[in-house]
């Protein structure tokens, strides 16, 4: 379970983590945008009634995603981040596709979660050694 440190659901995050995971909401905000396209467009050739609702609930989603991004500086972003994961994952019941989708942004939100903890953790190591008066090592 060691490999898995760094996995959080709320809280502060250091400055190259949340500048990652805000990278992986913008792009997931693209994608999701692309999916409500998609989703409205499937239901207009199934004349569904619902197309314009799946358009627009889509474009919210994606509106979040970005908004999510910005937000991740606050304790509770990462949380919001996660919720997001969540409703990407839910989108699959319009548009299939969109399982793929999901399972690819959260592993990237996950790998981004632990790979940037260990990152910062080894810095910090890092700045304390070479505050100690110790030169860096490399």
């Amino acid at each position: 379970m060691n490999n898995l440190k760094g996995i959080v659901f709320y809280g502060t995050l250091g400055k190259f983590t949340w500048r990652m995971l805000a990278t992986v909401l913008g792009a997931q905000g693209v994608v999701v945008f692309l999916g409500a396209l998609v989703a409205r467009g499937i239901g207009q050739a199934q004349d569904d009634e619902n197309a314009q609702a799946w358009l627009w609930v889509g474009v919210g989603l994606a509106v979040l995603c970005f908004l999510a991004a910005g937000l991740m500086r606050h304790p509770w972003g990462v949380t919001l981040g996660w919720l997001i994961q969540v409703a990407t994952f839910a989108s699959a019941v319009v548009v299939p596709a969109m399982l793929a989708v999901a399972f690819i942004f959260l592993v990237l939100w996950v790998g981004s979660l632990v790979l940037c903890h260990r990152v910062e953790q080894q810095v910090a190591a890092r700045e304390r050694g070479t505050s100690a008066g110790h030169p860096p090592a490399g």
